[in-house]
């Protein structure tokens, strides 16, 4: 499994990431973002549905389960699983079968216990301090861990 760690500073180069990320993404790729209240979730959503070419805004969906983006080429699913109380209940939703029609972007993929994919591209999102967000991005997978090696930067400093 490859490990990239990022750091930003601001909504807009944590923004810029997941908008790298969007660009890369092919039919069939499931993105997962975990990470505490507040610490740039919906903000990497974001960045990956402009990567993918959507012109309507993503917004946290905390409430709404499912949202569905149409992108330039492709479809975004973003799943917020944080209201679910059972595993069972994600296995309801056939996150697996949207994929296969796009791209699916899950947010709390803890509460899916064992019903996410295999092979996906997980970020671990957390407070930096001052220096604001920590972002781990593991590739799981081959494809995915090729990914993940595209985001490495290239010079020690953040990416911002």
């Amino acid at each position: 499994m490859s490990v990239v760690r990022i750091h930003t500073s601001t909504p807009s180069a944590t923004r810029r990431i997941g908008e790298r990320i969007g660009k890369m993404l092919r039919a069939g790729d499931v993105v997962l973002l975990s990470g505490d209240l507040g610490t740039g979730k919906t903000v990497i959503a974001q960045g990956i549905a402009k990567g993918m070419g959507v012109p309507d805004p993503v917004k946290s969906s905390s409430f709404v389960i499912m949202n569905e983006y149409d992108g330039a080429a492709l479809r975004l699913f973003h799943a917020d699983l944080y209201r679910l109380e059972e595993p069972e209940q994600v296995a309801e939703l056939a996150l697996n079968e949207l994929a296969s029609r796009g791209i699916l972007v899950v947010e709390w993929p803890e509460q899916a216990g064992g019903e996410m994919p295999e092979e996906h591209l997980m970020l671990r999102l957390a407070y930096d301090g001052a220096k604001g967000r920590a972002i781990e991005i593991e590739g799981h997978g081959e494809r995915f861990e090729a990914v993940a090696e595209r985001l490495r930067p290239r010079r020690p400093s953040s990416n911002d």
